[in-house]
Formats: structure tokens, C-alpha cells, sequence
């Protein structure tokens, strides 16, 4: 599963990079182990665990924090363990192998990898593979049927879905895509659960993408301001002008 982005929705893809994975692994084991010890140990990495990233890495290798929301065992085979797991941004996978297998004392390695879920899309539900996507592309192009393209070209909403959202007036969304911060009698409505310092959202009552932006303060909080800022503006995603201006700049405030 590798999620792909087109022209104005290339600013979305910082959002699927921080979001979670999900990963079939096969992991080999250099020399047998009772079944039972290995689904222990395998349980035993669930939440947070510490990792440095290996050698062969595109990060600077020191020691962080990461999340594995679960580790499901799907078969065992001998030395071969097969495992889905979900993991937080970030998590190296055969690294957690290595862990494993130092753990069990036998050691090991990842045999096969392949992630099966990214953010908000899976790949059972929403994966192409090149040949489908150059069989419809053809289609399209014979046919001039719009229809073939949105079957695999999808609104850049869609990788927004699991990402806590804030819903404001539409007066308000030319000042957000001219880089304003986001304030209090801006806000028609917000989702639960979302917390100070974390990415949010900014959506039009439509359901449009206006931009991304980071959370000044709580849900709970946010319901009882009125006024302040309450998210602050990372990256626009609305072009300028697709909603009528109606706010008056410095300038002519003060001629």
C-alpha cells in the first residue's frame, strides 16, 4: 500500500507520512522455539517500546519512543512466524524482529514485508496495482468517462479521514487560505478527542479541506472559547480565492 498524490494534493502527503501502518511480516527464526514462548514474547512488544533505527536507516540513529498498537499471529511454521501488526509512524519493523529474536535468545530476521494499510487506507479496499490503474487510464482515454478515473483518483479528503477536524464559517476560509490563524467565532462545530499541540483539520461546512493546522487547545476548551486563537496554521490546502473574501486586510483598516 503506497498512497500517491496529484498536483494541490501533494501538500497532504506530510499527513500520511505521520499517520499509522500496518504491516504482514514474515519473521524467521535462526533456530526453533515452542510456539507458545513466541506469542509471549511477541505480546510483550504491544504499546510502547523503545527503538534505535538499524545501520541501514534514513533517520539519524538514536534512541526514540514508538507505539505497536497490536501484533496479531497469524500462522507459525516451523522457524517462520507470520504477523500483522500496527504500528505508529516511524517504527522499523525488522528492527522489531531483531528485538524479538534477541529476546527469545535465538535470534532473527525479517523474511517478507508488506505494509497493508496506510492512515486511512487499506489494501484491500482501496489498493491498485499499476496494471488496473494503466487498464482504466485506457478506458478513460477511449471513452472520456470520468467515472474510470475516480475509481482510483480519490479527493484529497479521503487521506484526511482519520485526522481530528474542525468545521468553520465560511467567511472565515479565505482569511485561513490567506495564512491566518484559526480563531474562536471562526468555529461552527469540532470533532471529540482533540488535543493541544496535536494536527487538526480545518474544514469547510461542505466537508473541503481549507489547511492543516496544529490544535492551540482541546476540544473541551475550544467549546468554551470565545474568542483566541485556537489552532494556528501549518500548510493551506485550498487555493486562495475559491471562497469570497470577507475580511478587510491592515491597510484598510488603518489607510
Amino acid at each position: 500500500m503506497l498512497p500517491t498524490a496529484l498536483n494541490e494534493a501533494t501538500k497532504i502527503i506530510q499527513v500520511l507520512l505521520t499517520s499509522g501502518k500496518e504491516y504482514i511480516c514474515v519473521m524467521k527464526l535462526h533456530s526453533h522455539v515452542p510456539e507458545e514462548r513466541v506469542r509471549e514474547t511477541l505480546n510483550e512488544f504491544q504499546g510502547l517500546i523503545y527503538q534505535r533505527p538499524p545501520v541501514r536507516a534514513s533517520v539519524k540513529r538514536r534512541l526514540r519512543v514508538r507505539k505497536v498498537y497490536y501484533i496479531d499471529v497469524l500462522e507459525i511454521d516451523g522457524r517462520n512466524v507470520l504477523f500483522k501488526t500496527g504500528c505508529e509512524a516511524g517504527t522499523y519493523i525488522r528492527k522489531l524482529i531483531h528485538d524479538v529474536g534477541e529476546v527469545l535468545g535465538c535470534g532473527a530476521h525479517m523474511q517478507e514485508l508488506r505494509r497493508s494499510r496506510a492512515g486511512p487506507f487499506t489494501e484491500d479496499e482501496d489498493s491498485f496495482t499499476l496494471h488496473e490503474i494503466c487498464y482504466l487510464h485506457s478506458r478513460w482515454v477511449e471513452s472520456g468517462d470520468d467515472r474510470l478515473l475516480r475509481k482510483f483518483i480519490l479527493p484529497m479528503e479521503r487521506a484526511l479521514k482519520l485526522t481530528p477536524k474542525i468545521y468553520i464559517r465560511d467567511s472565515a476560509v479565505d482569511a485561513i487560505c490567506h495564512g491566518a490563524h484559526l480563531t474562536a467565532p471562526g468555529v461552527i462545530s469540532l470533532e471529540t478527542g482533540i488535543k493541544p499541540k496535536e494536527k487538526v483539520a480545518i474544514m469547510t461546512q461542505k466537508g473541503e479541506a481549507v489547511a492543516i493546522a496544529k490544535a492551540t487547545a482541546s476540544t473541551e476548551q475550544i467549546l468554551e472559547m470565545n474568542h483566541g486563537i485556537v489552532a494556528t496554521n501549518l500548510r493551506v490546502l485550498m487555493p486562495r480565492g475559491t471562497y469570497p473574501k470577507m475580511w478587510k486586510s491592515r491597510e484598510k483598516r488603518n489607510p
